[in-house]
This record gives C-alpha cells, sequence and structure tokens, in this order.
C-alpha cells in the first residue's frame, strides 16, 4: 500500500508574473500527479497539494531549485490518497483574503511565538489569551485552551468585528490559525488598530500538533481537504474528542454540509442525526 501525506505551504513574497508562476506550478502538479490548489498573487504563495510521499519529495527538490520558494517550509500530514478529487492552481488578488488593503507582511507582522515557547506558557501559567482566527465552524472541532473566538464566519470578516473585541486591546494575545498564513496577515491589521501585546504561533496549529500531540490544544484540526480533519501525527496519546452533534450534542468530529442555508454551512453532526436530516444535509468535501 502506498503511503500518502498532504502538504500544506506558503510564503509572502513579491511575485513580478503570478500568471507565469501559475502555469509552472500547474505543470509541474501535473506531471507528478499531485492534486490539491495552488493560490498566487503578486504577495506569494498559499498551496494545499496530497499525493505519494515519493510525489511529494519529488515535489518539495523542485521547490528548493525555485528562485522564489527555496526556503519554504512545508508541514506534512498523513492521508489516504482521497483528500482531493482535482488539481487547481489559479491566481488570485490575494492567497488568503481579507481585504483590508496592502501591508507589508514581512515587516508588519506580529512577533513569532514558536511552539515550543507556548507550551512553555501554558506550564508556567503565563497570563495570556489565544485568539483564533480560523472560520468559527474550525474551531468547533479542536482549539487550544484559553481560546477566544471572535466568531468569523469568513477570515474576511475580521476587520469588521475589530469593534468587539476592542476589550483585548489591554491583554497578551496568541494569534493562532491552521498554518500560520492568517495570523501574518492578521496581524499586520491587528497592530495598526492598537493591539500591542500581540504574538503569532509560529508555523500555526499544525506545527504545535505535531511539537506537542494532546498538550494544550484538544481535539482534531480542520483542514480544507475531504479529510475535514486530521490529528497531524499517526496517533496522539489520549486523544479528547471535543466536537459535539449540533443536533443531538453527542461527541463527534464528523462535519457534514447543512443545504438549508445559502451559503451552505460546515457544522459538525453523528451518524444518527445525519440519516433524519438527509434532506438538506450532504457530506461535506474540499470546496
Amino acid at each position: 500500500m502506498k503511503d500518502y501525506v498532504v502538504i500544506l505551504f506558503y510564503k509572502f513574497i513579491n511575485i513580478a508574473d503570478p500568471k507565469a508562476v501559475m502555469e509552472e506550478q500547474r505543470a509541474k502538479c501535473k506531471e507528478l500527479g499531485l492534486l490539491g490548489r495552488v493560490i498566487i498573487a503578486e504577495e506569494g504563495i498559499n498551496a494545499t497539494l496530497e499525493g505519494t510521499q515519493e510525489q511529494i519529495n519529488a515535489y518539495k527538490e523542485y521547490l528548493k531549485n525555485d528562485a522564489y520558494f527555496f526556503d519554504i517550509l512545508v508541514k506534512e500530514s498523513p492521508s489516504n490518497g482521497k483528500a482531493f478529487h482535482k488539481l487547481m492552481v489559479k491566481v488570485r488578488p490575494e492567497i488568503v483574503t481579507l481585504k483590508a488593503g496592502t501591508f507589508d507582511v514581512r515587516k508588519e507582522t506580529a512577533t513569532e511565538l514558536p511552539a515550543k515557547e507556548l507550551q512553555e506558557w501554558y506550564e508556567r501559567g503565563e497570563d495570556f489569551v489565544v485568539l483564533d482566527l480560523r472560520n468559527d465552524y474550525e474551531i468547533v472541532s479542536g482549539r487550544f485552551d484559553k481560546t477566544i473566538d471572535p466568531k468569523l464566519a469568513n477570515f474576511r470578516d475580521l476587520p469588521h468585528k475589530l469593534s468587539e473585541m476592542k476589550d483585548l486591546k489591554d491583554k497578551k494575545i496568541v494569534a493562532v490559525c491552521t498554518g500560520g498564513i492568517r495570523c501574518e496577515k492578521a496581524t499586520c491589521l491587528l497592530k495598526r488598530e492598537g493591539f500591542s501585546d500581540l504574538y503569532q504561533l509560529k508555523d500555526g496549529i499544525h506545527t504545535y500538533m505535531k511539537e506537542f500531540p494532546g498538550k494544550n490544544f484538544k481535539g482534531s484540526l480542520f483542514v480544507f481537504d475531504d479529510r475535514m480533519t486530521t490529528d497531524v501525527v499517526p496517533e496522539i496519546p489520549n486523544k479528547e474528542v471535543i466536537g459535539h452533534c449540533t443536533y443531538c450534542d453527542v461527541v463527534t468530529e464528523r462535519y457534514c454540509s447543512d443545504d438549508s442555508v445559502r451559503p451552505s454551512r460546515k457544522i459538525i453532526c453523528c451518524e444518527a442525526c445525519f440519516e433524519k436530516e438527509a434532506h438538506h444535509l450532504r457530506v461535506s468535501c474540499a470546496v
């Protein structure tokens, strides 16, 4: 049986010709047989791809020889070969959509806090809060201790939520997200708005879970592919499931899509309730 993995990576870097980079990326992914999504913009790259370990290793070698992406950090997690059903490589205005203007991310972003240091903060009882910048439905299946959920339906809602977050300006804040990309851009905005004692989890929740499985991040990590969630590592000792069915409150991490509203929303639902509500629910997928 082949070993499949999913990789995610991003980099904020000025790209002179995003279309040319898009075409190069599409050609290489097709050549190697990778599936997933790659977003290119003038501000950089953001991607999640799946393939066999051999295919992924070949792709990482390709990145090492790229003038833009030679030093990019690639995060891996185990998969089943079914995370994606197609390849999408596109040019967009932003690699992560915030719609809050232009930032020099590499200069304006908040101080990075390595996973090891965050763990030390927990262990010594440091006074801080965790600001989770993921969408609200992502947080219900997994979150850090001390988490504050700003209730973002989409990341681009953050600028409109700032007035509700003003009480946090005097607190020590660690911003977190899946792999780090949303924090890099969001903390630029937060710093401009007067959040001064602000940090961001270096390389995201994914990296923390890999280094400290089963510690202060409880549950599973939501991912934007057909797996829906991942534990990042093959096994988490004494894993605590924190998700609850939207309808009956039973403990579960099973996501589905609720088509009774528009746009459709992702919710957690147990198998029994899924069957009862089948007229408006469907199995969630990557898009």
